[in-house]
């Protein structure tokens, strides 16, 4: 498989760091993290071989499948290898074979090449090893093996696909996404016009589809789906008719929607750096909550996928910073992330002033100013903490033109007052459980 070196041109990188960048940023980042994702398998299959594992063969054989239907199929090859929880697995794959881990599981790939061939709808047979009694393909779905059962032989005929199991078969419906007798299928949601719109899988059943959080949720039930479907058409359509930048940006960005279990109060989201393109989020109660959360993730997307081309910060040197977002002293990376993608939250607000009345206009300003004043207190601790790299402070000094552009918006005077006081209430809070040494004025 071939890789492209990536490169961010000035004009480019500007018009990220002021909050933006577009269709035609995402698109260059998102072909970053392809290259990086093969980088990624690869290295599952040089480090199974460093190492001698006992599947090295099999992730050798599973590769060079890959790299022989990605010729006459790229875009099948290329939905395996780019869905994100591809990412997460082949870097813990890789991490736990350089440990000599008895849990890696590098014939694995054999997963990623039967889900490219049922998408390529390619004649090919291949062996695919299960996994505490699941086997995971990739964007496709999950099957259920039975007790004993190590491996499952995938036979790909031409768009269907069988799999058979010491002696037994389990067949895959035509559309994957559907469930059968032992298999699950992912589910696909979708918003706006075929070409215009936003096409989103729904993945609640890798293992990897969100590393770190001791918070996902289980399996959607069909109800459940099709409420986060009439979600997503609603705040598609706030986002296309009243932030057409960050729809852009959204649709290039985000393929993947994974649920997680709701928090006593309110919602949570959460994105990783391992897993490009996917949003982790508690059930959506309404369309402005989905939307403000897809514009506030895809910031993080955008710069996760920068800083993989780009170092924009120093090694950590333990050092620790207030963030009003945050209950917890944080570092500049972390620090950058959240004031990244405030700004885009604060950015979202302001246009959403435009269209909210009454009590939802009220709410739209007090959100705007907090969350542009938040991000410019950060942007101004990031400047100080020289913490950051020759780019990362071009990179801030850009977010702070735009929240400087931001600053200049007049601000209704009560909308203003709750803004102050829900900031001074945070301030006051975090103060009494970390101190006053991380503060940073």
């Amino acid at each position: 498989m071939t890789l492209t070196e990536h490169r961010i041109s000035g004009q480019v990188f500007s018009e990220l760091a002021a909050g933006a960048g577009g269709a035609a940023a995402v698109a260059l980042l998102s072909a970053g993290q392809h290259s990086k994702h093969i980088i990624l398998v690869r290295g599952v299959v040089e480090t199974a071989r460093a190492r001698n594992h006992p599947a090295a063969a099999d992730a050798r054989r599973a590769y060079d499948l890959l790299a022989f239907l990605q010729t006459d199929h790229p875009d099948a090859v290329k939905s395996v290898l780019c869905h994100p929880a591809v990412g997460a697995w082949a870097r813990q794959t890789v991490k736990a074979l350089d440990s000599y881990d008895s849990k890696a599981v590098p014939g694995q790939t054999a997963a990623l090449a039967a889900a490219a061939a049922i998408r390529a709808g390619a004649r090919v047979d291949v062996d695919v090893p299960a996994v505490d009694g699941l086997i995971t393909l990739p964007s496709l779905g999950q099957l259920m093996v039975p007790g004993g059962v190590r491996v499952a032989t995938f036979h790909c005929r031409d768009g269907s696909a069988e799999a058979e199991l010491a002696g037994s078969f389990i067949r895959l419906p035509s559309r994957t996404g559907e469930d059968a007798p032992g298999w699950s299928g992912l589910r696909t949601l979708a918003a706006g016009s075929p070409g215009t719109g936003l096409t989103v899988v729904v993945d609640d059943l890798d293992p990897h589809r969100m590393p770190g959080l001791d918070n996902l949720g289980g399996r959607l039930s069909r109800p459940e789906t099709d409420r986060w479907g009439t979600v997503l058409t609603q705040a598609w359509d706030l986002l296309v008719n009243h932030h057409s930048t960050v729809a852009d940006e959204v649709r290039g960005a985000i393929s993947v929607l994974t649920p997680l279990v709701a928090p006593p109060q309110g919602t949570s989201s959460s994105s990783s750096r391992e897993t490009f393109g996917s949003v982790a989020l508690s059930t959506p109660p309404d369309a402005t909550s989905l939307a403000v959360t897809l514009a506030h993730e895809t910031q993080h997307a955008k710069l996760s996928a920068l800083l993989d081309i780009v170092r924009l910060t120093e090694p950590d040197d333990g050092s620790r910073y207030y963030a009003p977002w945050r209950e917890d002293p944080r570092p500049v990376s972390g620090l950058l992330q959240g004031s990244y993608a405030f700004l885009g939250v604060a950015d979202f607000w302001r246009r959403q002033r435009e269209v909210a009345r009454g009590e939802e206009s009220l709410k739209a300003n007090v959100e705007f100013a907090r969350w542009r004043d938040a991000a410019s207190l950060v942007a101004d601790t990031l400047i100080q903490s020289g913490r950051l790299t020759r780019d990362g402070t071009s990179f801030v000094e850009g977010m702070k033109g735009s929240l400087g552009l931001l600053g200049r918006e007049p601000i209704p005077d009560q909308a203003r007052a709750v803004a102050e006081a829900a900031a001074k209430r945070h301030r006051s809070r975090w103060q009494e459980r970390n101190g006053e040494r991380w503060l940073v004025d």
